[in-house]
């Protein structure tokens, strides 16, 4: 038995990139192996030869899953397997979902499943991409219609030079990292940050981008061409023709009319209500039938509003197509958060605040590269009732997520550096109403929060979310959009930044691609409502808050010599516990000898820092210290004087008279001053009771 091996290789970056097919999961529809470097994806592909009965939409589903042994590694936890998909997996599924669902034919309800494994991982971090590109080639070269292929790559910019694919190394000295997926035509989908970069950079790290997609495509090409197979045949569409004849006759004035309530859940009300009475007024007795209606219905409310927007600039609130929904904003709000905002714009709604924690509140995350820990989260939550959906509330699913790590792509940029801001910031958005664009309230919220839980962040950050109706020639970028205008519109292209640049993008079409023209009028647009934004934000809250919450800790830092770190830490942990029982405070100690103490209450701060200090500093000869007896013998006492220190005062020592027995002067817990009178080479110390009391009863006198 042989293997029927079909393969192609081209340099791809630094690596050689090589797809084959043929050798691994034969039964599946289609399915390729991924080589880069070290890196092996296996993506296989299969749908459904006939929709499931009653399906009236699309069932993709893609499932990218990291398995531990790619990078010799067994997973964490009690069960010693992987479990449900982690954050990472997640939005990898997204990255691979969003450019290529568009390309599969318009009414093709048959269940696709793309499954993509990493099996083998190095540490450049590039799997998702490679996932993306195995994705398209999979789909590709089976009988599955999909108008592909989509190329994938990842953008850096570093010293202002444009890198295809770096790895997560040179991302460390990157101001751009951005996942763009595209056809030979266009982009489809854009996904990344950038540290306060402008438009016109932007722009062209999209147009360097598209140059590797294409490159990557004709290699994905060649594959088809020695393994594709035929497209499956498909039902010819049904003639509705008449029945969309017939409901335009019906309801075109009446759908024209209800489109133009401004108010949501009113023109919803009454974009049913026409939908109802047009069904009625068709009086169709067959199932068929009155499904083709209701999707000619659906079809004419989409037609009417996009019209609308291309003829006459009028969107289904009455805006033209560059006005920003009113914005109200309420900062400082909740008393016991450490930041809180209120942000409203139009019918969207988020509460977002800002919880400052210690280094024990940062985030672990396990990863094939290796274990790392985050000190900046961001967690959005979308509850049914923010559209007034009558279902209970489930753990964020992927929408939840992915709109979450925009929102905190797009505030990191401005975040201190945690050197100089040694805090675990967590960022909690609550969308509590939507109506298009909740991610850049949370962005815009988050920002406002960060600013007054007295984050000195490098800037504000706003965000707006940019659509696009296009009809041929015709064409019309929409500022702000509605929920309606995502759903029935083009695109829904997201941008976020401060006043000097870009700091997040996140780009989504319905059609074949976008030009380069219009990428630059729809950042241009942005631009300008991104400042109109942050106007609105200054003027109810212009800069970080100087004072922090009382309720929020507060962190001292102070270094102490590194080789004295294991003095306080103590043997086992037993005196850093010690300080952190007696005062109340959290402490988190470095290797390098920095210490950051944590307290609400300043003043047990300050005496935590004291005692710290008293264990690393040294003892000086003649120097008086209160200190606490702690053995008694039969030559002397033992006397902590500073924690972790302890020195002899022998019996001679105790009192100026002769003194027969220690326990006649001393017990064990008393505290008493003592002397220093010296420091042998071993660091053994001897101390005085008897001179110590002298030289304060002299002080006292004098």
């Amino acid at each position: 038995m042989k293997f029927d091996v079909k393969t192609v290789s081209a340099p791809y970056g630094s690596e050689t990139l090589t797809l084959e097919t043929g050798r691994m999961a034969k039964q599946a529809h289609g399915s390729v192996l991924a080589t880069w470097g070290d890196v092996m994806v296996l993506a296989t592909v299969v749908s459904d030869y006939a929709p499931k009965p009653g399906t009236d939409f699309f069932p993709l589903m893609v499932d990218y899953r990291e398995k531990f042994y790619a990078a010799g590694k067994i997973p964490g936890g009690f069960f010693k397997r992987e479990g449900p998909p982690t954050e990472r997996e997640t939005l990898t599924c997204r990255l691979i979902d969003r450019p290529i669902r568009p390309l599969f034919p318009k009414g093709y309800w048959h269940e696709t499943i793309v499954t993509i494994n990493t099996i083998s991982a190095d540490d450049s971090g590039r799997a998702d991409v490679l996932a993306l590109i195995a994705s398209s080639a999979a789909l590709s070269i089976s009988d599955i219609p999909f108008a592909g292929p989509v190329g994938g790559v990842r953008v850096g910019r570093i010293d202002g030079k444009l890198v295809a694919n770096p790895t997560i190394a040179q991302l460390q000295d990157s101001d751009i990292d951005m996942l763009v997926a595209g056809t030979a035509e266009a982009i489809m989908m854009v996904e990344g940050g950038a540290k306060e970069v402008p438009e016109a950079e932007m722009l062209a790290a999209l147009d360097f981008a598209h140059d590797q997609i294409k490159q990557n495509v004709a290699m994905q090409s060649e594959l088809v061409a020695q393994a594709g197979v035929p497209t499956r045949e498909l039902p010819g569409a049904q003639d509705s023709s008449e029945i969309e004849a017939r409901v335009a006759t019906l309801a075109k004035d009446k759908m024209t009319a209800a489109v133009q309530v401004a108010e949501k859940m009113e023109r919803y009300a009454a974009v049913k209500a026409v939908a109802q009475e047009t069904l009625e007024a068709l009086g169709l007795e067959e199932e068929e039938a009155i499904d083709e209606a209701k999707e000619a219905i659906h079809g004419l409310e989409a037609s009417v509003m996009r019209n609308l927007v291309l003829d006459k600039g009028v969107r289904a609130d009455g805006r033209d197509t560059k006005t920003v929904r009113p914005i109200l904003i309420d900062v400082g709000l909740l008393p016991r958060s450490h930041g809180s905002t209120l942000f409203t714009r139009g019918e969207t709604q988020a509460l977002v605040t800002t919880t400052l924690g210690t280094k024990e509140d940062n985030q672990r995350m396990d990863n094939l590269e290796g274990n790392t820990f985050r000190n900046f989260l961001l967690h959005y939550n979308f509850p049914p009732f923010s559209v007034g959906e009558a279902r209970a509330g489930r753990p964020p699913g992927r929408r939840e997520k992915g709109h979450g790590a925009l929102a905190q792509r797009a505030l990191e940029p401005v975040i201190p550096d945690h050197a100089d801001f040694p805090y675990t910031i967590r960022i909690v958005s609550d969308i509590l109403e939507s109506n298009g664009s909740s991610s850049m309230a949370s962005v815009c919220g988050g920002a406002l929060s960060l600013m007054d839980a007295g984050v000195p962040i490098k800037r504000p950050v706003a965000g707006i979310a940019m659509g696009l109706i296009k009809e041929g020639d015709r064409t019309a970028i929409l500022s702000d959009i509605l929920g309606v205008e995502d759903h029935l519109g083009d695109m829904d292209f997201k941008v976020c930044g401060t006043d000097q640049g870009i700091t997040a993008l996140q780009m989504d079409i319905k059609i074949t691609g976008i030009t380069a023209e219009l990428m630059a009028e729809a950042l241009e647009q942005a631009r300008q409502g991104r400042l109109h934004i942050l106007g609105k934000m200054a003027e109810a809250l212009s800069s970080p808050r100087t004072e922090m919450s009382a309720h929020a800790p507060r962190i001292t830092t102070v270094k102490v010599p590194s080789d004295k770190v294991r003095e306080v830490i103590g043997a086992g942990g037993k005196v850093v516990r010690g300080i952190v029982e007696e005062c109340g405070v959290k402490i988190d100690i470095e290797d390098d000898g920095t210490i950051h103490v944590a307290a609400t209450d300043g003043t047990a701060a300050e005496k935590a820092i004291n005692m710290i200090k008293a264990i690393v500093s040294e003892p000086e000869i003649g120097t008086i210290y209160e200190g606490t007896v702690r053995k008694l013998m039969d030559f002397g006492a033992f006397v902590e004087f500073l924690p972790g220190k302890d020195g002899l005062v022998h019996i001679s020592q105790l009192a100026d008279y002769r003194v027969a027995q220690v326990s006649d002067v001393v017990k064990e817990g008393d505290r008493i001053f003592v002397k220093v009178l010296e420091v042998d080479r071993q660091g053994k110390v001897r101390l005085s009771k008897r001179e110590a009391d002298a030289d304060r009863e002299a002080q006292a006198a004098g």
